[in-house]
C-alpha cells in the first residue's frame, strides 16, 4: 500500500523528523483561505501515489496568494500519472542548501533490507546514481537489531558530511530505519532530504509503501492518523474487490478472491503467480479486455472457486470466462474446474 506524500509526512513527523509546515486542500471552496495560513512563497503539490510529479507539472512553486489559488484550482480533479488528484498539499518553501537522498528498501537479490543514501537528491536521482554508481551509498540493515549509531554515522561520512551535520543525518537515518521496520514498509524514501541554510534536515518529499500482507498489524494507521487501507494502485477497494475478498474469506482453504478490477468483457478465473501475470498481459496485448485480474492457488475449495466465478460473471458485459491455470503450481486443477463449472451453471440459472 503506497501512502500519499502528506500521509507519509504525518507519520515521519510522529517519528520525530522535521517536515515543512503545510495544509491539505480537498475542495475548491477551501482555496480562498488556504494560501493565507502558510507563508509565501509556497509549493503546491498534487497528491497522487506516483513519482515524477515534478516532471508532470504537478509540483509548482508560487510566489503570491492568487497564484497559489490558481495552481490548486488547476490541479484538483485532473489526472497525474494516471491518478485523479483529489487533494493538493500547500507547503512553505524551505531554504535549501543541499538536497540529499535517503531511503530504505529490500534488496530482492541480496534478500535483506538496505539503507541507501546519496549526497545528490531531488528530481531524476535514479538516473544520476545509475550514471555515477559511487554517488550511492549502500548499507545492509539487520532487521532484528536495526541501524547501530556508528553505522549511521559512517553512512553520513560517506555522503560527505562532517560535524553537527554528520550527527544530524545519522539521527534521521536511524529514525527512518525505525519507521521502516515498525510500519512493515517495503519502501521508505526521503527525496529530497533537505539540508537547510540553518543546518537542519527537513523531509521535503517522502514515499512510504507498506507490505499489504502486514496491514493487519498496522490498524493504527487509520485509528491514529486517519489513513485508510487501500491497494497498491493507490485507491480504496471497489465494491467488486470487496465482494471478492468476502469470497476469499469463506474458508481457510487456498486463495480464490484476490482480485483487481478493470473494464472488460472476458472474465479470468486464473492462477499461477507470475504465469498469470504473463497470461493477463498477453491477452491484453492481443486486444483482449479482461475485466479482472485474480489469483487462484493453494487448493481453494470448490465452493470458493464457484463463488468467484459467479462474481466475475456478474460484471456487466461479461458473458464468457477463460480459465487459465499453471499446472506446476501444486493446485488441483480438477477442483478448480469443478468450481468454475459449478459457478457458470449457477450463474446461468440465476440469469434465467
Amino acid at each position: 500500500m503506497r501512502l500519499l506524500e502528506h500521509e507519509a509526512k504525518t507519520i515521519l513527523r510522529a517519528q520525530g523528523l522535521e517536515v515543512p509546515s503545510g495544509i491539505l486542500v480537498r475542495q475548491p471552496a477551501e482555496i480562498a483561505q488556504a494560501p493565507l495560513s502558510i507563508p509565501l512563497p509556497a509549493m503546491v503539490k498534487a497528491q497522487v501515489p506516483a513519482g515524477g510529479r515534478g516532471n508532470a507539472g504537478a509540483v509548482v512553486r508560487v510566489e503570491e496568494a492568487q497564484a497559489a489559488r490558481d495552481a490548486v484550482t488547476r490541479l484538483l480533479g485532473t489526472r497525474v500519472r494516471g491518478h485523479r488528484v483529489e487533494a493538493v498539499l500547500l507547503e512553505a518553501v524551505i531554504p535549501i542548501r543541499q538536497e540529499l537522498f535517503l531511503g530504505v528498501t529490500y534488496d530482492t537479490v541480496e534478500k535483506q533490507a538496505m539503507l541507501l543514501a546519496s549526497p545528490a537528491g531531488g528530481m531524476d536521482v535514479e538516473s544520476r546514481t545509475r550514471q555515477f554508481p559511487p554517488a550511492l551509498v549502500r548499507l545492509p540493515v539487520d532487521v532484528r537489531r536495526g541501524l547501530p549509531g556508528f553505522e549511521a554515522r559512517e553512512v553520513a561520512r560517506q555522503v560527505g558530511l562532517t560535524g553537527r551535520e554528520l550527527l544530524g543525518f545519522a539521527e534521521v537515518a536511524d529514525r527512518a530505519v525505525e519507521a521502516f521496520l515498525a510500519l512493515d514498509c517495503t519502501v521508505l524514501e526521503i527525496n529530497p532530504l533537505a539540508l537547510t541554510d540553518g543546518g537542519r534536515f527537513v523531509v521535503a518529499d517522502a514515499r512510504l509503501e507498506i507490505d499489504e500482507d502486514a496491514l493487519y498489524r498496522q490498524n493504527h494507521l487509520e485509528k491514529v492518523y486517519g489513513i485508510p487501507c487501500r491497494g497498491a494502485w493507490g485507491r480504496g477497494p471497489t465494491d467488486f474487490q470487496r465482494r471478492a475478498a468476502a469470497v476469499d474469506a469463506i474458508d481457510h482453504r487456498g486463495v480464490a478472491g484476490r482480485v483487481i478490477e478493470f473494464d472488460g468483457d472476458l472474465g479470468l478465473p486464473m492462477g499461477g503467480g507470475g504465469a498469470s501475470l504473463t497470461a493477463f498481459d498477453a491477452i491484453r496485448r492481443h486486444a483482449g479486455r479482461p475485466p479482472n485480474y485474480c489469483e487462484i492457488g493453494g487448493n481453494p475449495s470448490v465452493r470458493k472457486v464457484a463463488e468467484l466465478t459467479k462474481l466475475i460473471l456478474s460484471r456487466p458485459g461479461v458473458e464468457r470466462v477463460a480459465v487459465i491455470m499453471n499446472v506446476v503450481s501444486n493446485t488441483r486443477v480438477d477442483l478448480v474446474a469443478r468450481g468454475v463449472i459449478k459457478g457458470v451453471v449457477e450463474a446461468g440459472e440465476r440469469k434465467g
